[in-house]
């Protein structure tokens, strides 16, 4: 079995101060781009003129999975490619929030959201569309569609 395709990525989260009466801090995933090695490991502040910071958190590794085939058409198929990253507030200083996955199935995502987690998207560049456009083009089959009989058809006796 050889290894499984995979991109390194670093994300960008962008924090504001007192955004509003209601809130002390918003954040919101500003970028991910990819890592070649040239961000080192460790997250680190880029700026921050007192009511706005960005933060670059580097090595991601997005890999592709087979049997997320189905996630990856979904999310090609929308017109608009995304990536997918999951993030958290940290629970002991609200002012930090991290990345803590960054995907390309759109199940997997919905998955977190039913999870009640927070997952925000951001354009896929061409390049990374068209390399997860040949992995699924070469992984996942449709499944055919099954043409379901209306029930006035069936016979009383198979009605259940």
């Amino acid at each position: 079995m050889g290894a499984r395709p995979s991109l390194r990525v670093a994300v960008l989260v962008e924090r504001q101060r007192q955004p509003s009466v209601w809130e002390d801090w918003r954040h919101r995933i500003a970028d991910v781009v990819l890592d070649e090695g040239q961000f080192g490991d460790a997250p680190r502040m880029l700026r921050d003129d007192g009511a706005r910071a960005q933060f670059l958190h580097p090595g991601f590794e997005v890999a592709l999975y087979a049997d997320e085939g189905e996630g990856y058409h979904l999310n090609l198929s929308t017109g608009q490619p995304v990536w997918f990253v999951m993030w958290r507030v940290d629970d002991e200083d609200p002012s930090l929030a991290r990345p803590e996955r960054v995907m390309l199935s759109y199940n997997e995502a919905g998955r977190l959201l039913d999870a009640q987690e927070r997952v925000d998207n951001l354009p896929l560049p061409a390049a990374v569309r068209d390399w997860l456009q040949a992995y699924t083009d070469a992984h996942y089959r449709p499944e055919p569609k099954q043409r379901k009989r209306p029930a006035s058809f069936v016979a009383p006796e198979k009605r259940r």
